[in-house]
């Protein structure tokens, strides 16, 4: 009850309620436990407050009738049926247009106009008994003065056109009589008299409501103002469409410019955030204020623009600009028309400078403006390289579009879920919100588009879900937090029972163990309000190969991701060859790729040591370098582990200072003991359903016993597949291979084993002079 009040109070105070999803919320929650009356007078009182906001509202209209349905007795409900149905009436009159008739018409056109007239009172007077059976039931329970007096009106249109009809007929039959007088023609005019007098006095009563629901067009400033968030933008449109209203008044009195301001802009953003949108308005700018005799836009691409051998390019570039004179011609994309290391055989330049040339010729120059739109690093190089171009769009006129905020994001999806006939709820905004902060991990985030498709999302979940014993009128007209949520999905091999899992490593999986409390704790805080402890998470692990840094930092993301530190929660694996490229510039493109790549995640970089060399000329400091400026520009959406031998990584670290300062958790990876290796060796035979058998284990020991082994893992791995092998050898050399059994092919024997350490061995020697065998 308390609820009800609240909303009360605000439709009377304000006219309307702020959050009608809350009334439907409260109905659902509420529902199974509310008498059809009570869900009727808050879809009532909803539906008024939406009314308020817009009188032709959808929604407004649906909960009325569903609320008319559950409660007749509701005279809100009712009376507005009654107006519903009595607004559909208002052509009712429109068949009623009667051509002219004058007495200078000769007499076979006076005759085909009287059997005009008759035909039009015959077709409406058939259609008028329908009509007044259907709004009679409403007229009688009407307690609507105005319905009344159109329903008197519908009852004097019908008597005033039985009476038109009359003389119709006896004007058509003195004209084809010889008793044909003047009497039989002023009947006839008088009777259309009061017909038209009805007409007049019915299109009066729906005048007011018409006008009402009638949209007015806005403007492109009002437009501009109604789109979410981008203030400084509108802000810069703004002083540009006041200049530019400005220099008409000055144009219009006589004045003139030499240099007129250019129409040509560039708009940079990521996608979704409104560059087709601004170019649309600022087009309808051009327009309303007289620069342009069109308003529309021509949306255009390299694919579009570019052609694939010679004279093509220029062709399709003339077309195009063909149809956006008078307009606006939109570059989407435009930097890919200047690719980088471009050849022969690609046209872009041929596009720009045709393009350019057209911008400035007698033939087209003046007669459109060009819109270029794109990311902002990409555009920035793209008009650098381009001086012929650049000088066509003046610095003042560049309009950089930010990324929404995850606020302004939550507006749209409003906006969005709205014009399908949704609302959100409270719960759903806020599941919205989660899901958008899931998917912001890097610059192809899409901002608009992207809350859009999750808006588009929810509804079909909503459309797929079984039904409920939910009101359909509440199924149908919101989305709430369970619409927006991912579907859940148990994760039965949760990261840290991975590490468990894991041979040996007793002391890191300590050390982990103690980080993942951290981190978990660190953003539970955070979710609390409470101050959060910066956490330092790039790490160094240092060991030999085969210790399983790898596959520990694997699970290192993922403990991150569950912890909710990563959205993504994924491992890129690079080496040297991955960021260092072999001309100048280009390394710290390679390496800012690789970073893109790992956004939400985590870059494992292998041997980084590598990185340095002792050669001037070697591109690893900038990879180093870039690396650094990456980090600290990606902060908390990027986790980088490098990788090596101890000493070698300490030499890194001490070379860049940036890097030193930033990698503050060390893990290090000790070799496996004999008796570890064994354990990696019987499970990584068990994976495939091979076992060892006794002796094999025994020999195992025996030869690794107090003998370095390099490689550890991989040393087990290898000689694992080595021993299958052997053993597959050893079957099919029986006189029926067809007789072994199922322990037969699982085991592996001594001899098999003894002949994967001589092949290893044996294999080693030849190949490097050297063994993973060592002694």
């Amino acid at each position: 009850m308390q609820e009800q009040t609240k909303w009360n109070n605000e439709l009377d105070q304000k006219g309307y309620i702020d959050d009608e999803a809350e009334i439907l919320a409260y109905i659902m929650e509420h529902d199974q436990t509310f008498s059809a009356m009570e869900i009727a007078r808050l879809l009532v009182m909803a539906a008024k407050s939406r009314f308020q906001k817009d009188q032709g509202d959808r929604l407004g209209m649906v909960w009325m009738k569903r609320a008319a349905d559950l409660d007749p007795a509701n005279l809100d409900a009712q009376g507005f049926l009654n107006k519903s149905t009595w607004r559909a009436a208002e052509p009712f009159l429109d068949s009623l247009d009667f051509p002219p008739i004058r007495e200078t018409d000769n007499r076979t056109t006076k005759k085909k106009i009287a059997e005009e007239y008759i035909v039009i009172c015959r077709s409406f007077l058939e259609q008028a008994d329908d009509q007044l059976e259907q709004l009679d039931n409403y007229h009688q329970g009407a307690v609507d003065p105005s319905q009344a007096k159109l329903y008197n009106l519908m009852l004097d249109a019908i008597k005033s056109t039985s009476e038109l009809l009359k003389a119709a007929e006896e004007y058509e039959q003195s004209i084809t009589g010889v008793f044909h007088t003047a009497a039989y023609m002023e009947e006839l005019s008088a009777r259309l008299e009061q017909v038209e007098a009805i007409k007049k006095e019915w299109a009066i009563q729906f005048a007011e409501s018409s006008e009402q629901e009638k949209e007015a067009k806005e403007n492109a400033i009002d437009e501009l103002n109604q789109m979410i968030g981008l203030e400084t933008v509108k802000a810069r449109v703004k002083d540009y469409y006041q200049y530019l209203k400005f220099q008409k008044k000055r144009k219009n009195l006589g004045f003139q410019m030499k240099d007129e301001l250019s129409l040509n802009f560039v708009l940079t953003g990521n996608p979704g955030t409104g560059k087709t949108t601004l170019s649309r308005l600022l087009a309808r700018i051009f327009h309303e204020l007289g620069f342009l005799p069109r308003e529309e836009v021509i949306e255009t691409n390299r694919s579009q623009l570019v052609g694939s051998y010679v004279g093509q390019t220029e062709e399709n570039v003339r077309a195009i600009v063909s149809k956006a004179v008078g307009g606006v011609l939109f570059i989407d994309e435009a930097y890919s028309l200047k690719r980088e290391g471009q050849t022969g055989n690609d046209y872009g330049q041929a596009a720009i400078d045709t393009l350019v040339s057209l911008m400035t010729g007698e033939e087209f120059g003046g007669k459109f403006a060009v819109i270029l739109a794109g990311y902002p690093e990409e555009m920035r190089s793209f008009l650098d390289a381009n001086p012929g171009l650049r000088s066509r769009f003046p610095q003042s006129n560049h309009i950089f579009l930010r990324d929404y905020t995850n606020k302004e994001l939550v507006k749209i999806g409003e906006k969005i879920a709205e014009d399908n006939d949704y609302l959100l709820t409270g719960s759903a905004e806020n599941a919205l919100e989660e899901r958008l902060e899931r998917e912001r991990v890097d610059e192809t985030f899409g901002n608009a588009r992207t809350v859009h498709n999750l808006v588009l999302e929810a509804i079909f979940r909503k459309g797929t879900a079984k039904d409920d014993n939910t009101l359909d009128i509440l199924r149908f007209s919101i989305l709430d937090g369970n619409d927006f949520k991912l579907p859940f999905r148990e994760n039965r091999n949760r990261p840290l029972e991975k590490l468990d899992r894991l041979i040996g490593l007793h002391s890191l999986k300590g050390e982990m163990k103690t980080l993942a409390a951290f981190v978990k704790l660190q953003q539970m805080r955070r979710d609390s309000g409470l101050p959060a402890v910066p956490i330092q998470l790039h790490s160094v692990f240092t060991g030999n190969p085969g210790t399983g840094k790898t596959t520990v930092a694997k699970i290192y993301a993922e403990i991150l991701k569950e912890n909710g530190f990563l959205k993504r929660g994924h491992l890129v694996v690079a080496s040297r060859a991955d960021l260092v490229a072999g001309y100048v510039g280009q390394t710290a493109e390679k390496t800012r790729k690789k970073v893109r790549d790992a956004l939400g995640g985590v870059l494992f970089i292998d041997e980084a040591y590598s990185l340095l060399s002792p050669s001037g000329g070697d591109f690893g400091k900038e990879a180093i370098e870039t690396l650094v400026d990456e980090m600290t520009r990606h902060n908390e959406n990027l986790v980088i582990i490098l990788a090596g031998y101890p000493n070698q990584m300490d030499a890194l670290l001490e070379f860049n200072p940036g890097l030193r300062s930033r990698f503050k958790k060390f893990f290090h990876f000790p070799d496996y003991n004999t008796e570890e290796l064994l354990q990696i060796m019987t499970n990584y035979a068990e994976t495939y359903h091979y076992r060892l058998s006794g002796d094999a284990e025994d020999y195992i020991l025996e030869s690794l016993k107090g003998r370095q082994v390099s490689g550890n893992g991989r040393f087990a791995a290898n000689l694992i597949e080595e021993a299958i092998q052997a053993q597959s050898l050893r079957l099919s050399m029986m006189e029926d291979i067809t007789l072994a059994d199922a322990d037969a092919l699982s085991k592996l024997e001594l001899a098999d084993i003894e002949k994967a350490f001589l092949k290893i061995r044996n294999g080693e020697k030849e190949s490097k002079g050297k063994s993973e065998f060592e002694v």
